[in-house]
């Protein structure tokens, strides 16, 4: 009996591994669309880099719409770090990320 039992469950496998059946009137999804007002990529919407390499470090500036807003400065020796205009008045501030800083809220609470 025992050596019975692994055999009609071995039987009634397919039975239980067939398809559902499905209705007849299934349609394909539609093609996924663009979002409203995008019909094309437009390149002028990437940053254009410019890499400058030296011996001592390697310069990668970043321009969009022919303004210069980042360089990211990477050194032959030490962690690179970057110079972003923030304001748009041409002046760079050292930055050690890209992106925005976080800075925590401080105040005085009492001065001596």
């Amino acid at each position: 009996m025992r050596r019975l039992l692994p055999l009609l469950l071995l039987a009634a496998m397919p039975a239980f591994a067939q398809q559902p059946d499905r209705p007849a009137n299934l349609q394909p999804l539609p093609a996924v669309l663009p979002p409203p007002g995008i019909d094309s990529w437009d390149a002028t919407l990437e940053p254009q880099v410019t890499i400058k390499k030296n011996d001592r470090e390697t310069r990668e500036e970043y321009r969009m719409n022919g303004r210069l807003y980042m360089i990211k400065v990477t050194p032959a020796v030490g962690p690179s770090y970057y110079l972003v205009d923030q304001q748009g008045d041409g002046s760079f501030a050292r930055s050690e990320s890209a992106g925005p800083v976080t800075r925590p809220p401080m105040w005085v609470i009492k001065e001596f």
